[in-house]
């Protein structure tokens, strides 16, 4: 094999570790010359590379930090072409692609200084995929390794697992796939040296007191590659790059302070929306009264305005340490008023609104045949997903005006996670034969949307009557930390979430969390604080709960009259082909005329939906019509003569089953010829009393009549 030479003359430096049972290496200098930092991240087969890139200069004008962190799929990592007939080529990335690049992103982002403006773009590109485990981690650790080398003042490393259970009941990571989707717990956590920054999980009702115990391993078990990381820096000591921060004028910042002492805390103390337009009264009086006495004013009005916003939220914070209450006067476990209905909408398989405060979740559920899931066609898998969440935000309902388009990485994620909270209690296939789309529209904001779609996708599941395990609802929780002091708050608004130090969204059923997910603002957090803030949680979870029990108690017992009913029936496989018929003529026909659906699997299990049972009666017995095996002892009625020759007549008793009934079977009385008794056309009623060894079926209708009559007779 050839040796890569690198064209500035650096030597190719690889560190490596042991790392939860295997080697895990980093490498640089092999690959990405003109980038500011590439590290080529190896575990197992899985080859990563993470590319880092950096303005050289800050971009003015951004009161934001431009960070972007993509993950990209490559079909041929994992030695597959795309399953679309029409586009092999990688395009717009999937919704696990755009998913896992949040979850690289949510830890890395807090660790970037307040005031940094440089572009930041990071990308991890799964090169070669080792199939026994998930390669999301291991773009994490490329990922972080990356921003580590390129010089800027990024505050890593920063590593992640993503931990289950085992069949031993034991904490592991990097589960193969099977053990992961079959397990209890699908849980990411990742961190720094000191603390955790992130955590997202999916669960079976699994309690808080495991979660956390689950959190504690994964943060000791990361620590390996969090020290690599470390190592690596040492032996290649990146130049420092040169920055300056944007950050709010001193002078301003103390003007702004000056003119609003006396008029924040309990004077903004109340309810939203009210809180929010005292507020806006008070930030356009500041700038009404600084603009006519200060000169320039109109030049800096967004410095000044930005200085009001951090005043606001250092209010915020005082009151939550100082009084012990929140801005809109609740305690710090109170919960917003909650209000709710189902079924309101009329033509909706389900339908519920859910309100929390001023933030309110529309969710409609729409049943439809099997037929009807989603593909999944992805670089680690090729499946059908047939509980789908989808979950609309648009610019209105923040009092915004904004053009609508396709979905954001917000919305996928809130998607996601609202999916996640109720997938647990989704009835499976043979108990509920149905593909489930719930959909939330977003009707007003002010904080967790996501839990209260949750909520009202719940809700409007039961008003569906889809037989969930059990009722699920969610909450999100915030923390302002003082020093080594924790003041965790219950059901979080906006104005918390943009002041305080964490957003911890949990959901879950009575027995137990199906999903959490948890971003630090500051530099990790100690899971004991976690665990409290679990606990808590779990005390908002019931309140909540307890509510959507009183507007809707336990799922409808009947379907909506507008959705399809589903039937199914079992066939041997091998009569497939003549269900389908040549080019699928028979099942169009079936379908055309009897205005149902139909779904066939490769085991023989046929499925028929129709909102109409009669519909559905009818494509039933066609089907069974042509799958039928003909059975010794049964009568058929109204069966059709195919022919009539001169010792009996040819009567076909199933579509291609046609059997002999001889002269002597056709009447006690004696009968000359068949054609005195019937002629081609007619349809009569015949038994079949055997079938020979050559596979002929005998059949009578004299003996039909008796046993008709003898029936009859007893009645």
């Amino acid at each position: 094999m050839g040796k890569i030479i690198n064209p500035f003359g650096k030597p190719i430096i690889t560190v490596e570790t042991d790392f939860c049972g295997r080697r895990l290496s980093l490498e640089v200098n092999r690959v990405g010359f003109r980038s500011n930092a590439s590290v080529i991240a190896r575990y197992g087969d899985t080859v990563v590379l993470g590319t880092a890139m950096l303005s050289k200069e800050a971009v003015d004008g951004f009161d934001y930090f431009p960070l972007s962190i993509d993950y990209e799929e490559k079909f041929y990592a994992a030695g597959k072409i795309s399953g679309s007939r029409y586009i092999k080529r990688e395009g717009r990335p999937s919704d696990e692609a755009i998913l896992i690049g949040r979850l690289i992103d949510r830890p890395i982002r807090p660790l970037w200084p307040k005031g940094y403006r440089h572009e930041v773009q990071g990308i991890a590109t799964v090169l070669s995929m080792d199939p026994s485990f998930r390669p999301d981690m291991v773009a994490m650790i490329a990922m972080s390794a990356a921003f580590m080398l390129t010089g800027a003042p990024f505050d890593g490393p920063v590593a992640g697992l993503r931990v289950g259970i085992n069949e031993d009941g034991k904490f592991a990571a990097f589960l193969d796939g099977n053990q992961q989707e079959n397990g209890r717990l699908d849980l990411v956590v990742a961190g720094t040296r000191e603390g955790v920054m992130m955590v997202e999980a999916g669960a079976n009702q699994v309690s808080e007191e495991q979660i956390a115990e689950a959190i504690s391993y994964a943060h000791t078990a990361m620590q390996p590659a969090i020290a690599l990381q470390n190592d690596l820096m040492a032996k290649i000591n990146p130049e420092k790059q040169e920055f300056v921060l944007t950050l709010p004028d001193e002078s301003i910042r103390k003007t702004v302070d000056d003119w609003v002492e006396g008029k924040l805390g309990a004077n903004l103390r109340a309810p939203y929306p009210e809180r929010n337009q005292m507020i806006q009264s008070l930030r356009d009086a500041m700038h009404e009264d600084l603009g006519t006495k200060l000169n320039g004013y109109d030049e800096q009005k967004q410095a000044y305005d930005d200085a009001f916003t951090l005043a606001v939220h250092k209010d915020v914070r005082e009151g939550v340490i100082k009084d012990k209450i929140r801005p809109d006067g609740r305690k710090l476990t109170q919960i917003r008023p909650l209000s709710s209905e189902v079924g309101f909408l009329p033509r909706a398989h389900g339908s519920s609104l859910f309100t929390r405060g001023i933030t309110q979740a529309m969710n409609i559920v729409t049943l439809a045949p099997l037929s009807y899931a989603q593909m999944i066609d992805t670089m680690e898998s090729n499946t059908e997903k047939r509980y789908m969440h989808h979950y609309n935000a648009p610019g209105w309902t923040v009092g915004e005006v904004r053009r609508l388009g396709s979905p954001g990485r917000r919305e996928i994620g809130h998607s996601y996670l609202a999916e996640r909270a109720l997938m647990p209690v989704i009835p499976s296939e043979s108990e509920f034969p149905y593909a489930i789309r719930s959909v939330t529209e977003i009707m007003s904001q002010n904080g967790s949307t996501s839990m209260a779609a949750t909520c009202s996708s719940c809700m409007a599941l039961m008003d569906a009557g889809v037989p969930i395990e059990a009722p699920v609802s969610g909450i999100a929780m915030g923390l302002i930390m003082d020093g080594e002091t924790s003041y965790i708050l219950s059901d979080i608004a906006d104005a918390e979430d943009f002041a305080g130090d964490m957003d911890f969204k949990v959901a879950g059923t009575a027995k137990g969390i199906t999903a959490l997910q948890m971003d630090m603002k500051v530099h990790g957090l100690s899971v004991e604080t976690l665990k409290q803030a679990l606990i808590q949680a779990k005390e908002g979870r019931a309140y909540i709960l307890n509510h959507m029990l009183q507007t809707i108690p336990a799922v409808k017992s009947e379907l909506s009259k507008y959705a399809p009913r589903v039937e199914s029936i079992q066939i041997n496989p091998d009569k497939i082909r003549e269900v389908i018929g040549k080019g699928g003529e028979t099942i169009q026909k079936i379908t055309s005329e009897t205005g149902t659906e139909i779904d066939i699997k490769d085991d023989g299990t046929i499925r028929i939906a129709s909102p109409d049972m009669a519909s559905i009666g009818a494509a039933k017995q066609w089907i069974q019509s042509i799958t039928a095996e003909p059975e010794v002892g049964k009568i058929y009625d109204n069966v059709p003569v195919v022919s009539v020759l001169d010792f009996g007549a040819f009567v076909q008793i199933l579509p291609g089953k046609d059997g002999l009934v001889h002269v002597s079977e056709m009447s006690e009385e004696r009968v000359n010829k068949p054609s005195d008794v019937v002629k081609e056309g007619d349809r009569v009623t015949v038994k079949l009393v055997a079938i020979d060894d050559r596979g002929r079926l005998q059949l009578s209708m004299k003996a039909a009549k008796r046993e008709l009559n003898d029936k009859q007779a007893k009645k």
